[in-house]
């Protein structure tokens, strides 16, 4: 039976069928299991809302499938549209192409707190790694497992540490590591209500840093960052990515240069047109 959901789940995709059903299979497994997934879908084709319309009757979460047509890269407008349909005043956000640890929500659940936003990372697998990893190997949570993925392909690397963490590793190096205004789209979450007040994301911005810039406008706003990179873990599958161009990094720079430098809290170019919002103290 479907519980009401204490927490919205907020999944990009954009025809990645493959990854989104890996994602999906992840979310199956969460300990915390009170929360609604939301399917951000940026004009995917006909083949994604087919299987989204038959996974729903399946899965013992409601998902609801957000969709506009395909007009290029239009990822911060879907995920506004689909920050509007959270029924929620919590929300995570991550993408179609990450899997969630079985206790990635809940490290965002437990570690929610008036006044400040989440940040979170992922650890990106190899291309053939991330093909290699099969339902079962999420189900069972192997391909979560250091060793595994050491055996299937993962290069060595001292980034690895935070695949391996303890829970007391992991609050010692988060402590350790400095909070910014950094809002990680593939792990991060806030309060609703803040992300409103912002007016969401800015819809001018193309591949590249929308969501650091989200980060910023929270930062300006009054709302502080509480670092879990360690704590929530998820595994970022590769795969190609035609939409990003030095033009669109270089316009988004510029973008997140003016918020930063103003100091602005408010986007008019976000989920609705008004008059700037005043900022806390």
């Amino acid at each position: 039976m479907v519980q009401e959901p204490v927490i919205s789940v907020i999944i990009s995709t954009y025809n990645s069928l493959e990854w989104l059903k890996k994602t999906l299979w992840s979310y199956e497994q969460q300990t915390f299991r009170d929360f609604e997934i939301i399917i951000a879908d940026d004009g995917s084709d006909e083949e994604t809302a087919n299987f989204i319309k038959e996974y729903q009757p399946k899965s013992n979460r409601k998902i609801i499938h957000i969709w506009h047509e395909d007009n290029g890269f239009q990822k911060s407008a879907i995920l506004n549209k689909a920050l509007l349909a959270c029924s929620t005043e919590y929300v995570v956000m991550s993408d179609g192409d990450c899997l969630a640890r079985e206790d990635f929500l809940q490290v965002h659940y437990e570690r929610r707190k008036e006044g400040y936003f989440l940040s979170g990372g992922y650890y990106k697998l190899p291309l053939d790694l991330s093909q290699k990893i099969t339902k079962d190997d999420i189900l069972t949570q192997k391909c979560f497992n250091l060793q595994w993925l050491k055996r299937n392909g993962l290069p060595e690397s001292y980034k690895t540490q935070k695949l391996n963490s303890g829970f007391v590793q992991a609050n010692i190096m988060e402590r350790l590591t400095p909070t910014n205004a950094s809002w990680n789209g593939h792990n991060s979450s806030g309060w609703k209500k803040d992300l409103l007040a912002v007016n969401g994301f800015d819809e001018r911005m193309q591949y590249g840093g929308q969501d650091r810039e989200l980060g910023e406008r929270l930062f300006n706003y009054g709302i502080k960052s509480i670092q879990i990179r360690y704590s929530a873990i998820c595994l970022h599958l590769d795969h190609s990515r035609g939409y990003k161009t030095q033009e669109s990094i270089e316009k988004n720079k510029a973008i997140r240069k003016n918020t930063k430098t103003s100091k602005s809290a408010f986007t008019e170019y976000g989920i609705i047109k008004r008059s700037p919002i005043k900022q806390q103290d």
